[in-house]
């Protein structure tokens, strides 16, 4: 089972006008060390996006996989205690991460749910997967519901 992650319109938006305002700053920037600056950090907020936004949620030989462009974070499904739906609220604080660039990804508190490391692009779509060890995983896809039966079908 596979299943994309869909931005939400605050994470387009929010991702269009960063990249328009680093952009511009790049072309009207007056001396060479201003350029260098800009480059500098649009390099860091793409490369930062590459490894942790999630493309898509998928279950494949046992694991729970969360795909990126870099990387694939896999999480055994042997190793998973409950799973189930939860939309983060506005009481969400960003510990380290983003919250909006290219979608929603690193650490988060919230007073419902605790400490918890999110990968999604909408808050509509989220899923709380809580490990064994503690560990806690806000996951976003299309159709959460479809993810969440199948996991906890898979993990009985």
């Amino acid at each position: 089972m596979r299943k994309k992650v869909k931005l939400s319109t605050w994470c387009t938006v929010m991702t269009l006008i960063g990249l328009i305002v680093l952009l511009a700053a790049f072309y009207f920037a007056k001396d060479s060390l201003a350029k260098y600056i800009v480059i500098s950090a649009l390099f860091v907020l793409c490369f930062t996006a590459l490894c942790y936004m999630p493309l898509s949620i998928s279950i494949r030989n046992g694991e729970l996989n969360i795909n990126r462009p870099l990387r694939i974070k896999s999480i055994p499904l042997s190793s998973i205690k409950s799973v189930k739906l939860v939309s983060p609220t506005m009481a969400q604080k960003r510990i380290c991460g983003s919250g909006g660039w290219f979608g929603y990804y690193g650490w988060f508190n919230e007073p419902s749910i605790g400490k918890y490391f999110a990968y999604y692009g909408k808050a509509s779509d989220c899923f709380l997967v809580t490990l064994k060890d503690g560990k806690k995983y806000l996951l976003g896809c299309e159709n959460p519901k479809d993810m969440v039966e199948f996991i906890n079908e898979s993990n009985l």
